[in-house]
């Protein structure tokens, strides 16, 4: 028996071990390939625009998800809203937090792209999928195979009618709404395929702006990135810190440095998923109850995403600046609405976070679609930034529902943030008595990937409701490198 254990949990060693080198190799290719592509742009222009069709190329495979993307999560999401909701008064209340703090975290990339106007001078090439450039025949062959999208509102309109009505139907949409969520396993699936290439795409995009346009691409694509992490520092220290000072009395700092573990985790893997154990098992150490935590931790991992939100927005109006085509104040507003939309429900897998933003842009002008290449080279600059202005928002919004539910020892709180109440690390994987689904924590790393069944047994949380607060907490792992 000894051996079989022995055994069974080398072979998961060995499967996160892999699962995880897959995607370093991945991170780091992109990178790399930026550098390549800008160094081939500044010292040799004429070829560098020459690699364009390689950016356009990877751009349409991310179009050609973008239906079926929006489809599956929108509806899924519209299950996981449900069931959320029926928790009570936890659930409702970490619903309505959410939407509020994601659109005003979405506003706030909006204020700040308009104040930085990061993409302007690039003159981008717009966009223009009836136009036939001048390629090579077998190039035009390769490119003319990917499909185009379906149009972006209607599948959304259609995706939102599907899914109130399989909300309706009750148990017996449930089938369906099972048989969804392995249809959109299939469509991820497809996508993290599809980010493979994304260093090729990435190399050929930033080739072309850069030799087209020269120093002043790599300047703007730098002022992006830099005022997307001022952005996100001053929203967790200002904003999130704020509303914690208010509500519990607790700093914001103090609570960072608690957390300090999980960030250096986050930054080495751009993933707050593989701190989502630690996460709920320190909060729960913090003062806040177990019901609480195996509420809003899990939904906010899906619905709480501000520094998802500051990038969408951020990027949008950065390929808007750099192709020449600004938004209007109303194109803006509709591109808000859009994203608070969109963004709900999407798993968090590899690519998700691109085709949601090719989605905002193609629902508000077609044209835009042209700067996407620039983006995918720098989306990986800007990972951490995501993730850990993600992980932090979902730390706040614990600690504050809990404090409004009356279920927060701010005692205890104080105690632990001022390392009074040392942390024992047999809480994450020892006799705590804290699981997850049955699965370790490299188990959940090892499962990145998997998408989220709204629809699976109920949670811990959930069940403590009922009466059972003693029930083991199940959550389902889901890589997060938006």
């Amino acid at each position: 028996m000894a051996e079989q254990l022995s055994s069974q949990q080398a072979t998961e060693a060995s499967v996160q071990k892999k699962t995880k080198d897959r995607t370093h190799w991945l991170y780091i290719s992109v990178i790399a390939s930026v550098i390549l592509g800008a160094a081939v742009g500044l010292m040799f222009p004429e070829f560098g625009k020459s690699l364009k069709p390689l950016g356009d190329g990877f751009v349409s495979l991310i179009k050609m998800m973008i239906g079926p993307v929006i489809f599956c999560t929108i509806v899924l999401g519209i299950g996981s809203i449900a069931k959320a909701a029926t928790v009570g008064k936890v659930g409702g209340m970490a619903l309505g937090y959410f939407m509020i703090m994601s659109t005003f975290a979405l506003g706030i990339g909006l204020v700040v792209g308009n104040l930085v106007h990061p993409g302007e001078g690039l003159k981008l090439v717009p966009y223009d999928p009836a136009k036939k450039a001048e390629l090579d025949p077998t190039v035009q062959f390769l490119l003319d195979i990917i499909p185009d999208s379906v149009p972006v509102l209607p599948v959304l309109f259609v995706a939102l009618l599907v899914g109130f009505a399989l909300q309706q139907m009750g148990e017996s949409g449930k089938p369906l709404l099972k048989g969804l969520t392995l249809v959109q396993g299939v469509v991820f699936r497809i996508l993290m395929m599809i980010m493979w290439v994304a260093p090729i795409g990435a190399f050929g995009a930033i080739a072309a702006v850069v030799g087209s346009t020269g120093w002043s691409a790599i300047g703007a694509m730098a002022l992006l990135m830099g005022a997307f992490y001022a952005t996100c520092i001053v929203f967790i220290v200002v904003i999130l810190g704020g509303l914690l000072k208010i509500v519990t009395g607790l700093s914001i700092f103090k609570l960072m440095k608690y957390l300090g573990r999980e960030y250096l985790l986050i930054f080495a893997t751009s993933s707050s998923e593989s701190a989502l154990p630690r996460l709920i098992a320190k909060l729960e150490h913090a003062g806040v109850s177990k019901p609480v935590v195996g509420v809003t931790v899990p939904t906010g991992y899906s619905f709480n995403l501000d520094g998802t939100a500051i990038y969408l927005t951020m990027a949008a109006l950065f390929v808007s600046n750099a192709m020449g085509l600004e938004m209007s104040l109303g194109e803006q507003i509709g591109l808000l609405v859009f994203m608070i939309v969109a963004s709900k429900g999407a798993a968090g897998v590899t690519g998700a976070g691109l085709a949601t933003l090719a989605a905002g842009l193609q629902a508000h002008s077609p044209a835009l679609l042209g700067g996407m290449g620039v983006i995918v080279g720098i989306d990986k600059f800007m990972s951490e930034a995501r993730a850990l202005t993600n992980f932090t928002g979902n730390a706040v919004a614990t600690m504050l529902i809990g404090k409004w539910v009356g279920e927060f020892d701010g005692a205890q709180a104080r105690d632990v943030l001022e390392g009074r109440i040392k942390f024992d690390e047999a809480m994450v994987t020892g006799d705590h008595g804290l699981s997850f689904g049955g699965k370790s924590e490299g188990e959940l790393e090892a499962r990145q990937g998997e998408v989220f069944d709204p629809y699976a047994s109920p949670t811990a949380a959930e069940q403590a409701f009922e009466g059972h607060p003693e029930s083991s907490l199940n959550v389902t792992g889901r890589s997060e490198r938006r």
